[in-house]
């Protein structure tokens, strides 16, 4: 009974199909059957076989359903096979035209080249052909001598190492709090030793405000020469007269460019990573705690790639012979300093 429902099924799927899927259908079969009847055992696909399944599943949908003799993933492996194949083909490296130029013509195209640094191979290329010298433009460009390289301009990366006494960066992160306020920490880092110099929070900044943390930050003559900052509109006229005052000379990054100020984007990135990350903030005085402590482990304890694997505040280094290995939590246990004390 069963047999007889799928026939009666199978018979009504063939009424319903269009003729080209049943010539489709039926030419595939015959295809597997005839792999079949000339292998014995294992069906052993040709090349032909590869071929004939690779172009069947790109002009019918419906070939995966008829396929038995291997699993339609495999003819999706032939397919990325023959692609990388294709590829491989495409950029097989050229043989080299035949060197037909003339040494007379070689010589003239670097005479030229010579006399007018500022021509390419197109300009040489119509000169040449206006002299009666029939050459392609490729040619030109071959013989061509290379252009003398030029010493690389001053990058910003330049600019930072040259000046990395002298300089400062400043900004601002967001913290929320448990009672959903935002309060905004500001901060101010030296270039040198990467130590923060002052830091400062508040719920409501203001240009007036960041101004006063920059007296704050730099007390009797020792503001740096550059100050690195970005485009916020909290560095309003009042910030701005406060640091020329100061003798600063305000470097501001391009915008929306934050990799410009590298070290203090490392710095958010560090105090979020290993302190905030793991805290909830109650608060202003709370905040404070918490990146005191932090900026403490951060100066004395923390290592930087930067520093040769030393801290801001140089560590000393304890050999073998001074005793045990002790341990010492900080910012309230989220990291420790280790050092050696005799017992």
């Amino acid at each position: 009974m069963a047999a007889l429902f799928i026939s009666l099924v199978g018979a009504l799927r063939s009424a319903l199909r269009t003729r080209a899927e049943l010539a489709l259908e039926n030419l595939a079969l015959r295809q597997q059957l005839a792999n079949l009847r000339y292998t014995s055992g294992r069906p052993r696909i040709r090349m032909a076989d590869r071929a004939f399944w690779l172009v069947l599943s790109r002009r019918w949908s419906r070939w995966a359903d008829v396929l038995v003799i291997v699993k339609p993933d495999t003819v999706v492996r032939w397919h990325r096979a023959g692609f990388r194949l294709f590829w491989r083909w495409k950029s097989r490296p050229r043989i080299p035209a035949p060197d037909d130029l003339s040494p007379e013509t070689k010589t003239l195209i670097g005479q030229l080249a010579k006399a007018n640094p500022l021509w390419g191979a197109p300009r040489i290329h119509g000169e040449l052909l206006k002299l009666g010298i029939d050459v392609s433009e490729r040619s030109v460009s071959r013989f061509m001598p290379p252009k003398p390289r030029q010493p690389p301009s001053q990058t910003w990366r330049t600019f930072l190492d040259n000046h990395v006494g002298d300089m400062a960066s400043i900004d601002f992160f967001a913290v929320p709090t448990a009672t959903f306020r935002v309060l905004y920490v500001f901060f101010v880092l030296a270039h040198n030793r990467r130590r923060v110099l002052h830091f400062n929070v508040t719920e409501h900044p203001s240009a007036t405000w960041t101004a006063q943390q920059i007296i704050e930050a730099f007390p009797e003559n020792t503001a740096p020469e550059y100050m690195i900052r970005d485009r916020d509109g909290i560095y309003g006229d009042r910030f701005r007269r406060r640091v020329e005052g100061m003798g600063i000379e305000e470097v501001v990054t391009a915008p929306r460019s934050p990799w410009q100020n590298p070290y203090a984007e490392r710095l958010v990135g560090s105090v979020r990573r290993e302190c905030l990350d793991h805290v909830i903030v109650l608060g202003e005085c709370h905040l404070r705690r918490i990146l005191k402590s932090y900026f403490a482990y951060y100066h004395r304890s923390r290592t930087h790639l930067s520093l040769d694997k030393d801290a801001p505040d140089a560590r000393q280094v304890y050999p073998p012979t001074m005793g045990e290995i002790v341990e010492i939590p900080e910012v309230g246990g989220l990291h420790h300093r280790y050092e050696r004390r005799a017992a």
